[in-house]
């Protein structure tokens, strides 16, 4: 009978310690993400807010600085670039920086933008004129939080949520300028890229082409931006970048 009593005890030690109603729900943890190796072309590195040389701003932002080759860019409230097709508004507010290229090229940039309001978003931005662009932005969006989303913009704007990032802090865009067409890649280390897009623009070997940095409803965001190189060559593959 003891015997019996201690082999039931047992069993119903070890039925607490498996039943559900004993277990914890498991802590939501966000993976940590490295701090990247930042390449030594680093583009960010050789300009100061009195020396922006071959760059320029569209909409200079109130607040941007250099810290360690990294650059903070402050969007105000309401700034956007956006030519909505459902009711014609136009938004083109944005804190723009960028040079003008001829020919084809290879941008890539690495940013850690500010999530604290919807639409926020740090973005490469090619602009031919008012009607014609594109934005490949690490937003985040009403829909699906931090995103990759693209937007092609022939007169009107489309509007283009691609892959979800929501474990994901900084990103690195790549956009590729061949003939009129444009590829857009992403990658959370740099090294392998996915493409995200592949569009057409109208004609035009000399562009304007950089950063935008976006705060459509927050009161504003700090955005920061940690890589910029561009290199003038044409790719084989558009697809894959290479």
């Amino acid at each position: 009978m003891i015997r019996f009593l201690v082999i039931l005890s047992l069993l119903g030690g070890l039925w607490a310690c498996n039943s559900p109603s004993q277990e914890q729900s498991p802590e939501k943890l966000t993976p940590i993400q490295k701090m990247p190796e930042i390449p030594a072309n680093n583009r960010l590195s050789t300009l100061r807010m009195d020396s922006l040389q071959e760059f320029s701003w569209m909409n200079p932002p109130d607040q941007y600085r250099w810290e360690d080759s990294a650059l903070y860019i402050t969007a105000p409230k309401g700034s956007d670039f956006f030519n909505n097709p459902e009711n014609g508004e136009i938004s083109a507010s944005a804190p723009y920086l960028f040079q003008e290229v001829s020919g084809d090229f290879v941008l890539t940039a690495c940013l850690e933008p500010d999530f604290q309001d919807k639409w926020n978003a740090g973005c490469l931005f090619l602009r031919q004129d008012s009607s014609h662009w594109i934005k490949f932005a690490f937003e985040n969006s009403d829909a699906t939080g931090p995103s990759i989303v693209t937007v092609v913009t022939r007169e009107v704007s489309d509007d283009a949520n691609g892959a979800v990032l929501a474990d994901t802090e900084l990103i690195w865009l790549r956009m590729i300028k061949k003939d009129n067409l444009y590829s857009m890649l992403w990658s959370r280390d740099g090294q392998n890229f996915t493409m995200a897009r592949l569009a057409a623009l109208p004609e035009k070997d000399t562009v304007q082409v950089g950063l935008e940095v976006q705060c459509p409803v927050g009161a504003k965001a700090e955005h920061k931006i940690l890589y910029y190189y561009l290199e003038k060559k044409r790719v084989a593959d558009l697809r894959k970048g290479v």
